[in-house]
């Protein structure tokens, strides 16, 4: 039972990994995270059960595959011993072209379920009404880019420097 409970603790490991490290794990997560707040936050958008399941799976799918180009991008690195190498490449290069696939169905999906013009007008209203709202989003989308971009490392180093 100890080995099983143990197993969850690498997982969630592997997880807080890929977050920390991978910037494009971050963009995923918080594009994720911006599709759920306005989409549960407001009801400008009608999202049926079976769209819901349908837009959790394409995200889940560009998830997934990114944490699976992670394990193959370090399993080859730590293979290859810091040589060039045309297979190493290959496996990385391919790797990275799925979570592509991934990532373009993803918002291939996003945009048959959610193209939703009057939801589109009614958001713009609602902002237009609630301009603090939007500077709330707006700041956090700005929030957002600085940590996709720095990483919660570099972050957390510039607030211990002070």
């Amino acid at each position: 039972m100890k080995a099983f409970f143990k197993s969850f603790v690498y997982a969630f490991r592997g997880l807080g990994y890929c977050l920390v490290n991978e910037r494009n794990m971050r963009v995923h997560f918080c594009c994720f995270g911006y599709m759920l707040f306005f989409l549960l936050r407001y009801d400008f958008f009608t999202v049926s059960k079976t769209q819901w399941s349908i837009l959790a799976l394409a995200a889940a799918l560009v998830i997934v595959a990114e944490y699976i180009n992670t394990a193959v991008e370090r399993a080859v690195d730590t293979a290859a011993k810091g040589e060039k190498s045309e297979s190493a490449k290959i496996a990385k290069d391919t790797a990275a072209g799925a979570v592509l696939i991934a990532a373009f169905f993803a918002v291939a999906v996003g945009i048959l379920i959610l193209y939703q013009p009057s939801a589109f007008k009614a958001m713009f209203d609602y902002y237009v009404a609630n301009p603090l709202n939007f500077a709330f989003v707006l700041s956090s989308i700005i929030l957002i880019f600085g940590f996709v971009i720095a990483g919660p490392k570099k972050i957390i180093e510039i607030f211990r420097r002070k």
